[in-house]
């Protein structure tokens, strides 16, 4: 993996990362989208949070697989790479969901946060162990579900790089028809993740050229733009239900993300700031664990405020967030570097994707679901 690769890698996580946060931006039954209330910047919300960077999490997994097999099947060590990923991801998961719960059960219990949150002051122990491990349903930091369903990939990595050895195309296939049909999850909280992932091991065990669409880089990147558009304009109109064939069409586009953001990442290495932009370190993957809790505590405050235009909080909130978290990250290393590096998954170095691998970026509760 060259430098180039390397580079772009980190330029992706930290652009998707970034996207994921308005992905998650809080709203209520009155502020919906789909009651097309103000109109275009309606429409134009549902492009940013339901279409354009829904590509978030399966190409984020499709990183994760590409780097975890890029030295082949046979340098693959499955016990080294578990010890590894339960220092870069099972701890990190733990450490934000739990100190996350347990913060939600102590505001709750002086009434606060009710309505906005699961009810954790009332809940039974299995709904408890749910939210804390994310063992039936979403964790009560909502974007975590994306490194609980990645442990997963990992624990199954040997079976799947074996029957992607030497079925890929077989393999692949039924994996995308798994994603995109109406077909139970099973295990999974986001099928995509495991195609996603999936897709990566197959880029790096048949040594696919992952720079051969460069050259047309911009075709491919504005076909997939085009293609978000046309699916955030079905999305508008036929939301917030959406049936069965919008939402194996909005999957499809979601995974044909993977390539398209890829091509993207082509494009954004030209410019002056993508050098800077590839060497934030474990950053990305603090605004991925921490921006939920943050976007919260915004919602909440802003529905004390009385302003009533959700525009302002849509499209302001989200770069008050990411700017705060850049600046708690600085702030962090320099007080406790240790500590930072334990809560980023020892991500902390300049920009060396092969440092962290396993490294992925993704309100889902009431009252707004997203899935």
């Amino acid at each position: 993996m060259d430098a180039n690769i390397s580079s772009r890698i980190n330029l992706m996580r930290i652009v998707l990362i970034s996207g994921i946060v308005f992905v998650h931006v809080p709203h209520d039954p009155q502020t919906s989208p789909f009651l097309g209330t103000y109109g275009l910047w309606d429409w134009l919300r549902v492009f940013l949070g339901d279409s354009l960077f829904r590509v978030g999490v399966p190409c984020l997994s499709a990183i994760s697989g590409y780097l975890l097999f890029r030295r082949g099947l046979e340098s693959f060590d499955y016990r080294k790479t578990l010890r590894t990923k339960a220092r870069t991801v099972l701890l990190p998961f733990l450490l934000w969901n739990l100190a996350f719960l347990a913060l939600v059960y102590l505001a709750q219990l002086k009434n606060i946060g009710f309505g906005y949150l699961p009810d954790v002051a009332n809940a039974n122990p299995r709904e408890w162990l749910s939210l804390a491990f994310a063992l039936e349903g979403l964790p009560i930091n909502v974007p975590l579900y994306f490194l609980r369903d990645l442990l997963l990939c990992i624990l199954l990595s040997p079976l799947l790089a074996w029957l992607i050895k030497r079925y890929p195309l077989q393999t692949l296939g039924l994996l995308l028809a798994y994603t995109v049909l109406p077909l139970p999850n099973g295990i999974f909280l986001k099928k995509s993740i495991l195609f996603g992932f999936s897709t990566g091991i197959y880029l790096s065990l048949h040594r696919i050229d992952v720079k051969r669409l460069d050259p047309y880089a911009g075709l491919v990147a504005a076909t997939f733009l085009t293609a978000a558009v046309a699916l955030s304009i079905v999305l508008y109109q036929t939301g917030p239900d959406f049936p069965a064939w919008v939402d194996m069409l909005r999957s499809l586009t979601a995974l044909s993300g993977i390539v398209g953001s890829w091509t993207v990442s082509a494009l954004l290495m030209r410019t002056k700031f993508a050098s800077r932009l590839a060497r934030t370190g474990g950053l990305s993957f603090w605004i991925f664990c921490a921006h939920y809790p943050v976007l919260i505590l915004f919602w909440m405050v802003w529905n004390r405020t009385g302003f009533t235009d959700y525009r302002l909080f849509y499209f302001v909130i989200p770069f008050i967030t990411i700017a705060l978290l850049v600046a708690a990250h600085a702030f962090a290393k320099r007080l406790a570097p240790g500590f930072t590096a334990v809560l980023t998954g020892s991500r902390t170095g300049a920009s060396q994707a092969s440092a962290h691998p396993g490294s992925g970026r993704r309100s889902d509760y009431s009252p707004q679901q997203r899935t």
